[in-house]
């Protein structure tokens, strides 16, 4: 059969464009599946009763704690309706001794308010705080339809501080303290225009940014680079929840920050690298303080050293958020 060039290249056209709608529609397709793998994973693997047992199991002393506040009603549940319209909750906890001082506390990805409880002990019962532990979007009781990896949790945590200012008494002096999404969170809420009741943060493991952190779980997970799929995933992001990747930015943030901040990492953590709190910490301006905890993987720093963390936050506080 004879061809002509002109049919040659027409056939050659086809098939290029062909070769390039497939890798299109496979680049749409991963991206929507990186996008649902990440912000929407099943729920069920952590809700409130097997987060509990977990922490019971890792933390003895919290069952004989929890024990107490709920014979006295002194855990408790509340409810507000952010800006979008999504129901959020928090558990909230009266200090033993009626006091002024207050810590807001984060919780990190997929896990929940209840998995908080060993940071809400020791603010209560070592430190004689106030606490109130919110669930995140599409975490704990909360409701929402995806993860929002701290970005869009910065303006819902900014609710919950006015709703604990009013619970506890309209005069506290708050302190905000998350670990790994919720560190990150306290971050990206940091570089906001606060309520005056806000004094300081302390954030241990949180990330630069979500661009960073998605890039090496991208490439460590699946062997990818950035490009395309974390490009047209954080587009799809954009269009779907209103937010992309490279916004939601913690270094950026901290950068604006003018309040005091502890930072906190573990030198062993291949989660969230290590190296990322340098960088956070040099973006900040001053006041701020680090703590390096040596041989403390990801989101452990208190579990395996509860007393030095303990008194690391406590000294930090003592000199940034006491009640003159």
């Amino acid at each position: 059969m004879y061809y002509t060039k002109n049919t040659m290249k027409n056939k050659l056209f086809r098939g290029f464009g062909i070769l390039l709608i497939l890798c299109l529609i496979g680049i749409a397709g991963g991206s929507f599946y990186m996008l649902s793998y990440s912000l929407t994973p099943d729920k069920g693997q952590n809700d409130e009763d097997r987060s509990y047992q977990k922490m019971v199991a890792d933390y003895p002393f919290l069952e004989k704690w929890v024990d107490s506040l709920r014979r006295i009603s002194a855990l408790r549940d509340t409810f507000i309706v952010n800006r979008e319209g999504i129901r959020l909750h928090a558990y909230y906890i009266a200090a033993g001794a009626p006091a002024s001082r207050t810590a807001v506390v984060v919780h990190g990805y997929t896990d929940n308010a209840v998995r908080m409880f060993m940071i809400g002990y020791m603010y209560e019962r070592e430190l004689g705080y106030n606490v109130l532990l919110p669930d995140l979007q599409y975490h704990g009781r909360s409701e929402g339809k995806a993860i929002q990896m701290g970005w869009k949790d910065r303006l819902d945590v900014m609710e919950w501080i006015n709703v604990a200012d009013q619970i506890f008494g309209g005069h506290t002096h708050m302190v905000v303290h998350g670990i790994s999404m919720g560190a990150a969170t306290t971050m990206m809420l940091s570089g906001e225009v606060l309520p005056a009741c806000v004094k300081c943060f302390v954030e241990d493991c949180g990330y630069t940014s979500v661009w960073e952190q998605f890039s090496k779980e991208l490439k460590e997970q699946f062997g990818l680079p950035a490009f395309p799929l974390l490009y047209t995933a954080s587009w799809f992001c954009d269009w779907k929840y209103g937010w992309n990747f490279q916004e939601a930015s913690a270094i950026r943030q901290v950068e604006k920050c003018q309040l005091p901040m502890l930072f906190i990492h573990g030198d062993q953590d291949a989660y969230v690298l290590t190296e990322m709190v340098y960088d956070l910490y040099k973006a900040k301006p001053e006041p701020k303080q680090l703590w390096i905890v040596p041989g403390a993987a990801h989101a452990v720093s208190y579990k395996e050293n509860p007393k030095a963390y303990t008194e690391k936050v406590r000294a930090f506080l003592e000199r940034y958020n006491s009640v003159s």
